[in-house]
């Protein structure tokens, strides 16, 4: 293994993770998925980060009959996410001045896209929940965007009936996530792609790849 590449894949989940944790303490609205894992926290009295690894093990569990092949990625994506989050939500204090919450806001959004670049260029497989989202698109035959779409909106809307936290930084997350991501995938391509592109709602997908998506 690349040693240079570990090291970014593991950067790039700690980021990742970190950045999520900073998003709940601005408390201006979460990603989809966040908001379905703050929902559920709020209703087990488990943290948000242990929701985001159990659900992320869950949905693993969905790549069987899609045939989706984990990598080294995906499993470390399963452990490191929700741990750095929890991580990052012990360090970082709730804060209650408005402009302080949309900073962090602003933080979160760019680092996140930092560390979908960092991630997806190590090369070492999609996370859970793209992997979901790509094994769909291909047994399914609808678009990347529709197959997306429907799946964050699902989420979205459960996460939101169990009091995750809708906001206008759900928003502003589905609006930047995808060129800010794009800026930092062109700055940490792929080994072999072609170069990335992005996807509706957000998130980034690199260029294809046997059996690969981003986190």
């Amino acid at each position: 293994m690349n040693t240079r590449r570990l090291v970014q894949l593991y950067a790039g989940l700690l980021l990742y993770g970190s950045s999520a944790g900073l998003q709940v303490r601005a408390g201006l609205g979460l990603d989809p998925w966040d908001v379905f894992h703050q929902g559920v926290a709020r209703h087990t009295g488990w943290s948000i980060g242990t929701i985001v690894c159990v659900v992320g093990a869950l949905v693993l569990l969905l790549w069987i009959p899609l045939r989706q092949r984990p990598g080294l990625g995906t499993v470390s994506n399963v452990l490191l996410v929700g741990t750095s989050m929890d991580a990052a939500l012990r360090v970082v204090p709730a804060v209650g001045a408005l402009p302080l919450r949309i900073g962090l806001l602003v933080a979160a959004v760019v680092l996140n896209a930092a560390a979908t670049g960092l991630y997806i260029g190590a090369g070492y497989g999609p996370g859970p929940r793209d992997g979901l989202m790509t094994g769909l698109h291909r047994r399914t035959g609808r678009s990347v965007r529709l197959v997306r779409t429907c799946i964050e909106v699902s989420v979205l809307a459960v996460g939101w009936l169990l009091g995750g936290t809708v906001g206008v930084g759900t928003v502003v997350y589905a609006l930047a996530i995808g060129p800010l991501a794009q800026v930092f995938l062109r700055r940490f391509p792929g080994p072999g792609a072609a170069g990335p592109r992005t996807v509706a709602a957000g998130r980034a997908e690199p260029a294809p790849q046997p059996d690969r998506a981003p986190s």
